[in-house]
């Protein structure tokens, strides 16, 4: 999948990482990808990093607290993926959580009873149970292709720009599928090329999930992108270190890398869907 080499740095070291991943089996991406966000967590563990997503551009915009404001186009790419959704008092679980920003926000602003945050990187999840204290939100250690949970176990399943660096997307689809109750929602939303994106809402349908909407959103994350590029650059350069400067720039989606100019270009796409299980 192109967004899995065109999302790493264009230094000597991420070429070769991206080449090695492109050609490896599942079970070897996964690791890869593990590796990859262990590093970035040890190598920045500021809490200035709290989002790692490409924001969006919301004419529906969210009534922010002042300390979030500086967040807001970040946050408003998880209000955009769980904005028609009620998630008051309800158990709701993100796969792939990061940095914690996003799970954060929502725990406080959308007041779910319980919010937990997976992800597969064993430094983000300490950096975040470290970061955020809120009652209803935890962050734990696992696998999206194999979450550590009961079945029908959640009301809300949700995921930002993570799935892409999946392994075996159909594990991922049919765990959430899994986890969730019946009548449950799951929130998607990520980039991928027009093919893919066709396999993956196959992946969907075939793993029991009603479409009830969906959309490209790539515009409005473009224009995110290029309102935040000076500051966004600005930072990294503040605050992460030379060696991984590049590769952060890439992750970040600044002008001049190739998963910028892909969107630029038309070669990815970015998209939401909303689901649910039937």
């Amino acid at each position: 999948m192109e967004s899995l080499g065109d999302k790493m740095s264009m230094g000597i070291p991420a070429r070769i990482f991206a080449t090695i991943l492109k050609f490896s089996p599942a079970s070897l991406q996964n690791r890869l990808w593990k590796w990859w966000y262990q590093r970035i967590s040890k190598a920045h563990n500021k809490v200035d990093f709290r989002f790692m997503n490409y924001g969006f551009i919301d004419n529906n915009s969210p009534v922010l607290e002042p300390e979030d404001e500086p967040y807001r186009l970040f946050i408003q790419l998880y209000h955009m993926n769980v904005r028609d959704i009620d998630l008051k008092n309800k158990q709701v679980l993100e796969v792939g959580s990061g940095r914690g920003g996003g799970a954060s926000w929502i725990a406080k602003s959308k007041k779910p009873s319980s919010l937990i945050g997976v992800d597969f990187s064993k430094e983000a999840v300490s950096l975040c149970n470290g970061w955020y204290s809120q009652e209803n939100l935890n962050f734990i250690e696992g696998n999206a292709q194999d979450l550590p949970f009961e079945d029908n176990n959640f009301d809300i399943v949700y995921n930002v720009e993570s799935s892409h660096c999946y392994g075996d997307m159909s594990k991922f689809v049919s765990e959430a599928f899994r986890v969730l109750r019946k009548g449950g929602n799951f929130c998607w939303t990520d980039f991928r090329d027009e093919e893919t994106m066709s396999k993956t809402e196959e992946i969907f349908l075939k793993s029991g999930f009603s479409v009830v909407s969906k959309k490209e959103i790539t515009d409005e994350v473009i224009n995110a992108l290029d309102m935040i590029n000076d500051a966004k650059k600005e930072r990294i350069t503040e605050l992460v270190p030379r060696t991984i400067r590049r590769s952060f720039e890439t992750f970040a989606g600044v002008q001049g890398t190739p998963v910028y100019d892909s969107f630029k270009s038309g070669k990815l796409k970015y998209y939401r869907y909303k689901m649910t299980k039937n």
